[in-house]
């Protein structure tokens, strides 16, 4: 740990680091006291082999997995961003977390038609299935940069919660993380969801770093501010929390009480004494820098911004519209934030706990959560964040770590797109970090014989989440904890990106081929991929009179949640015979 990081933990947390010390001068007593040469070794032995099994789980989801939903908009899209330099494509979500998938795409050097004229989705099924590619070989490596990304963000869930609590809370929230059945199962697809809360998480990060050196971080922060803007525009609520922070930050950085040890911030320039100056200057250099990054992200695309709104968005009216209009971004990203507008407009269906309701649930998001976290994990968060309450150390740490998740939480909430947790992966990241507190909770609370038994009881927790994690593998995306019955039932209470993507196309050829050869084959489909490039010869049961319909009836589980009219009448009369990644479910008629 660096001589940086122990004064910043020892000023802001009080709690048990790798070195510094106490704010009162005082020496600090660790957690533990392995010898210098186990601390180089065993700690990043330990990060490695979390890293490692999280890199495994991912590799193996993405290797297995069929093109989900959004997938082929953005590969596609992805590839004419490489390729022709175009910001023609999925115009509703900016540029860079694309240009991530892109560089996958463009190692996979597929063939892309360039006279194809269809529309974003229609581009990213002919790129993969009519164009002459491989269309496993092709996601993979769309994938592989966003499973990097994800692997990345993981060192900084363990860096942020390592200078909060120390090497142990380190531990504790790099293993929360890396079994994570959200993260592991988003981080895995060529999606923007896990992207754009890693960059959020980074630039959190980083303006609590700010609290020692402002003027190293704090532009650090806005770049991956910017990053996360430049990602997906549901990251701008996220502006209005870190910008405060920031400001803070700098209000630490040269705060009159400075413990006795703790080094002082950089020199400014004299125009920058006072403390409404370095005020300014902190939210000039985060918001200039993130509003540079979306400009570049833009830029990289196409240097001349070649743009025109598609006809068929038209020109919506409001208070919303007006003050996009008024964003210092690029104008596609402005018109983007039209599109969106448009989306929550729409009346979406939403299905949970085995009911289908029409418009959004403001406890949708909650209620996912307690489905699909596991046990442990649900009770270290809340464990955690009685940490970062009740610990007078850990405080000032609460607002960055609890602030965002809850102003971006309340945002996802109050959308009328009920379809997933993915809308919020942010959560499971900053609360893994909230859960590495909890061993300073466990020392400050606790002593002796029942300090070994509070801290025995958290590592069962995290063992826990990690055993019901890996007995999900490699069916992620299904996930649901045990008091919910497992990945099994998962579509018993919830649905789309929470279950049932279109992720196992591939699966369901396999377990056709193999235990069903020569049957007749109905099937509904929820998803991007095409049945027949998988071997699959199926037909729409939907399109044919009842009576006429037997054999095999393969249904996603999504459209059987919410089966009307003739689908309902066929699963009524037919009986469920197999089961296929949890997201699909084969009848017999």
């Amino acid at each position: 740990m660096t001589r940086e990081t122990g004064t910043r933990t020892a000023r802001d947390a009080g709690t048990e680091t790798g070195g510094g010390a106490r704010a009162t001068g005082g020496p600090v007593r660790r957690l533990s006291q392995p010898s210098p040469r186990t601390r180089r070794l065993v700690l990043p032995l330990l990060v490695t082999v979390l890293l490692a099994q999280m890199a495994v789980a991912l590799v193996t989801c993405a290797a297995q997995e069929t093109p989900t939903i959004d997938e082929p908009v953005y590969v596609g899209a992805a590839a004419v961003y490489v390729r022709e330099h175009s910001l023609r494509y999925n115009p509703e979500h900016p540029p860079l977390g694309k240009l991530f998938i892109g560089a996958g795409v463009a190692l996979a050097r597929p063939h892309l038609d360039t006279s194809f004229t269809g529309d974003e989705g229609a581009v990213g099924r002919h790129l993969l299935y009519e164009s002459g590619n491989d269309p496993w070989r092709l996601m993979l490596w769309a994938r592989l940069p966003v499973i990097a990304l994800t692997l990345l963000f993981g060192l900084a869930v363990f860096a942020f919660a390592r200078e909060l609590a120390g090497a142990v809370g380190g531990l504790t929230a790099l293993a929360l993380y890396t079994f994570s059945p959200d993260v592991v199962a988003h981080g895995s697809l060529a999606t923007l969801d896990v992207p754009a809360a890693g960059f959020v998480l980074t630039s959190v990060w980083l303006l609590w770093r700010a609290r020692i050196r402002p003027w190293r971080y704090l532009p650090l922060a806005g770049a991956a501010l910017g990053a996360a803007c430049a990602t997906r525009a549901s990251t701008l609520p996220a502006v209005a929390v870190l910008v405060p922070l920031a400001v803070l930050s700098v209000r630490a950085a040269y705060g009159r009480h400075r413990p006795p040890g703790r080094p002082g911030p950089e020199p400014v320039p004299g125009r920058l004494r006072t403390p409404l100056a370095r005020a300014v200057c902190a939210v000039l250099v985060v918001l200039v820098t993130a509003v540079a990054v979306v400009w570049v992200s833009y830029l990289a695309v196409d240097p001349r911004l070649r743009w025109a709104l598609p006809p068929e968005v038209g020109r919506p009216h409001g208070l919303r519209v007006r003050l996009a209009g008024l964003l210092p971004f690029p104008r596609p990203y402005r018109d983007g934030l039209l599109i969106q507008f448009g989306l929550e407009a729409r009346p979406w269906q939403t299905f949970l706990f085995g009911r289908v309701h029409t418009g959004p649930l403001w406890y949708y998001l909650p209620a996912a959560f307690a489905v699909k976290t596991p046990l442990g994990t649900l009770v270290l968060w809340a464990a955690g964040t009685g940490a970062l309450l009740a610990v007078r150390g850990l405080r000032p740490a609460a607002l960055y770590v609890l602030l965002p998740a809850a102003v971006l939480t309340a945002f996802v909430m109050d959308s009328a797109r009920d379809f997933g947790t993915r809308y919020a992966v942010l959560v499971p990241m900053l609360l893994a970090v909230a859960a590495g507190c909890v061993p300073v909770l466990v020392r400050r609370a606790f002593r002796d014989t029942r300090r070994r038994w509070a801290f025995a009881a958290t590592g069962a927790l995290v063992a826990f989440a990690a055993v019901s994690s890996v007995r999900a593998h490699p069916y992620y995306l299904p996930y649901s904890n045990e008091a919910f019955g497992g990945p099994a039932a998962t579509h018993l209470r919830l649905h789309d990106s929470n279950v049932d993507w279109g992720q196992d196309l591939g699966r369901l050829a396999d377990r056709l081929r193999e235990r069903y050869p020569g049957e007749r084959v109905w099937l509904v489909y929820k998803g991007s991929g095409v049945p027949a490039r998988y071997g699959i010869r199926a037909a729409d049961p939907r399109a044919v009179p009842p009576d006429t319909v037997h054999g095999l009836l393969a249904v996603s589980d999504s459209a059987a949640a919410r089966a009307t009219g003739r689908l309902a009448l066929l699963l009524r009369t037919s009986r469920p015979v197999d089961d296929v990644g949890h997201s699909i479910t084969v009848y017999r008629r």
